[in-house]
C-alpha cells in the first residue's frame, strides 16, 4: 500500500488551494511550530515517525477526519508527513498526499505580477515570496532588452527567470536597506553577474562590509530611457531608500505598506525606538505624501498571518495602492507627530526570529553557513510592519 503513496509539490499545492479544490491539509509538526506559521485551514496533528501522534489525537479521530474526504499531508521537511501518510494508507485510507519539501519548500515559492504600465518601454513586475510576504521588483526598458532588480530574496534566480522571460538582461541589482527579516540575494546576484549593486549611501553608516555602488539623494540610474531616483527614506532604518520609477512609481521597501508601516525598533533599538519613528513620521509626510495622488506605491512587504494569509489582497494578486487611496484608508497617515511616534515606538510587535544574525548577514558582517541553516533563518512570515 505504501507505494501508491502520491506526492506533489507545493507549487501544485498552492495552485489547488487557489482553485478551492476540497481537501483537508494537515500538518504533522510540532504544535509550537504550527501556531508560528502555517498553511491557512491546515489542521495540526502532531506525528512523529518513533513516538506516533501527539496532543489529544488517536487513530479513531485520524479516522474520522480521512472519511471527510482527501487529505494532504505537511510537515517541516517532508520526513514525518511521509510516514504518517505511509501509516494512513496501510489503515486503508487511499486518498493521500504528501507534500514534498515540506514547509522548508513553501517559504520558497514564488508568484509573479506583471503590471500594466500604459508604456510602451516601462516592465515592472513584482515578485511574490508567498509564505514570507517578501515582495522584489523587476523594472526594465523593453525598447533596450535591459532590467533591474530591486531587492532581490536568496532564491535570486527566480528574479533572473522573471527577466528572462520577458527578454531582458540584467544589469544592475539595487536593495533598497539592509533588511532584517530575509537573507538578501542582492549582492550574490549582482556579483554572480558582474553587474553594479546598488544601495542607498547611507548603508555605509551600516557597518557593511562588501563594496557597493552608493546613491545620493535624488540620484538617478537609467535603463535605456527608465529612471530610477533614489530618495532616502529613513525610519524602518537609517539607510532605507525608495526609488522612484519614471516619476510614477515608487517602490518603498519598508517605509510605506498597503496595510502598515514600517517598524523602527530593529535597527535603532527598543529604548531609541521613538527616533526612528521621528525619522519615519518626516519621511512620510514631508517625502512622500506630498507625492502626486497618483502615484502608485509598490512595498517591500505584504503582511502575513500565522495562517498564511495576506494582510491585503492574495498571492498571485498586485500587493499595491495609489497614494490617494492610502491617504484616505491608512489610519495611520492620518494622526499627528506625537501619537504616530507613540504607536509606532510603544506597540511593537514581535521582533522577526533571527533578525539580528540576519542583520549581520546582510552587512557581511557574518556569513551563512550553508543552505540547511540560512532556510531555517528565514522560516515562517516576515514580521517588519508596525
Amino acid at each position: 500500500m505504501g507505494t501508491l503513496l502520491h506526492q506533489i509539490t507545493v507549487q501544485e499545492l498552492a495552485t489547488d488551494l487557489d482553485a478551492g479544490k476540497s481537501f483537508t491539509v494537515v500538518d504533522t509538526r510540532p504544535p509550537e511550530s504550527f501556531d508560528a506559521w502555517h498553511i491557512a485551514g491546515a489542521v495540526n496533528v502532531p506525528y512523529h515517525p518513533l513516538d506516533g501522534l501527539g496532543g489529544d489525537w488517536d487513530w479513531e479521530r485520524i479516522s474520522e477526519l480521512a472519511e471527510e474526504g482527501p487529505i494532504v499531508v505537511i510537515c517541516g521537511k517532508g520526513l514525518s508527513s511521509t510516514s504518517f501518510g505511509f501509516e494512513l494508507s496501510s489503515r486503508g485510507y487511499d486518498d493521500v498526499t504528501v507534500v514534498k519539501g515540506g514547509m522548508q519548500d513553501w517559504s520558497k515559492l514564488y508568484e509573479v505580477v506583471e503590471l500594466d504600465t500604459e508604456s510602451d518601454d516601462l516592465y515592472l513586475a513584482q515578485v511574490q515570496r508567498r509564505a514570507k510576504g517578501c515582495l522584489g521588483y523587476v523594472v526594465g526598458s523593453k525598447s533596450a532588452k535591459e532590467a533591474v532588480v530591486v531587492d532581490a530574496t536568496r532564491q535570486s534566480h527566480e528574479f533572473e527567470l522573471v527577466a528572462a522571460d520577458a527578454g531582458m538582461t540584467i544589469s544592475g541589482v539595487f536593495d533598497t536597506h539592509v533588511h532584517a527579516d530575509h537573507v538578501s540575494g542582492g549582492r550574490t546576484l549582482a556579483d554572480r553577474l558582474g553587474v553594479p549593486y546598488y544601495m542607498g549611501a547611507n548603508a555605509t553608516d551600516r557597518d557593511v562590509q562588501y563594496d557597493f555602488t552608493p546613491l545620493d539623494d535624488g540620484e538617478s540610474v537609467t535603463v535605456g530611457d527608465v529612471e530610477l531616483e533614489a530618495r532616502f527614506a529613513p525610519g524602518h532604518t537609517s539607510d532605507m531608500t525608495n526609488y522612484l520609477v519614471d516619476g510614477r512609481y515608487l517602490l518603498t521597501g519598508d517605509t510605506l505598506f498597503v496595510e502598515s508601516v514600517g517598524r523602527t525598533e530593529l535597527q535603532f533599538g527598543d529604548d531609541d525606538a521613538a527616533t526612528g519613528a521621528e525619522l519615519l513620521y518626516d519621511t512620510l509626510h514631508e517625502r512622500i505624501l506630498s507625492l502626486p495622488a497618483e502615484t502608485r506605491i509598490l512595498p517591500g512587504h505584504v503582511s502575513v498571518a500565522a495562517d498564511g494569509t495576506y494582510g491585503v489582497a492574495s498571492p498571485g494578486e498586485l500587493v499595491s495602492a495609489t497614494l490617494g487611496e492610502l491617504r484616505e484608508e491608512l489610519a495611520l497617515l492620518g494622526l499627528d507627530e506625537e501619537a504616530f511616534v507613540h504607536r509606532i515606538a510603544d506597540d511593537t510587535p514581535e521582533k522577526p526570529p533571527n533578525y539580528e544574525r540576519v542583520i549581520a548577514i546582510n552587512t557581511g558582517r557574518e556569513s551563512v553557513t550553508d543552505e540547511e541553516e540560512a532556510t531555517e533563518l528565514e522560516l515562517g512570515p516576515n514580521n517588519c510592519a508596525a
